[in-house]
């Protein structure tokens, strides 16, 4: 069993930075690719972050210069450190997780594991 438990959501002006946090626990040792979607009311899940089994960070092209994934300060624990927060960034936020070894799909539909996620809001 895989749970993923996120924290560091909360309410920011515009220009703001926040870091959301994931801690991924598991009845087995695996080699997990992790990542972070959002969603807003009325939309899809979407994709923001992905950082495979080697290290290997990918962002979507709406946060990237933004957003980035820092070095975890433990095995299967994930942070996202969001600068330059707009309100357009508004949403629910989730951690993600799907074993593999290698190369992170940014799909929802390729993860498995998902936290129960964490509200961002951007006050203009």
């Amino acid at each position: 069993q895989v749970q993923l438990l996120e924290s560091g959501g909360g309410s920011v002006e515009t220009g703001g930075s926040l870091r959301l946090s994931c801690v991924l626990s598991a009845d087995t040792d695996s080699t997990y690719c992790m990542g972070w979607f959002r969603q807003a009311p009325g939309k899809e899940r979407d994709w923001v972050a992905t950082i495979d089994s080697n290290g290997g960070r990918s962002y979507a092209d709406s946060v990237k210069g933004r957003f980035t994934i820092p070095k975890p300060s433990a095995k299967n624990t994930l942070y996202l450190q969001m600068n330059s927060l707009k309100p357009e960034d508004t949403a629910m936020y989730y951690c993600a997780a799907e074993i593999a070894d290698g190369y992170c799909y940014p799909l929802a539909s390729r993860f498995g594991y998902w936290g129960q996620g964490t509200q961002v809001t951007v006050t203009s």
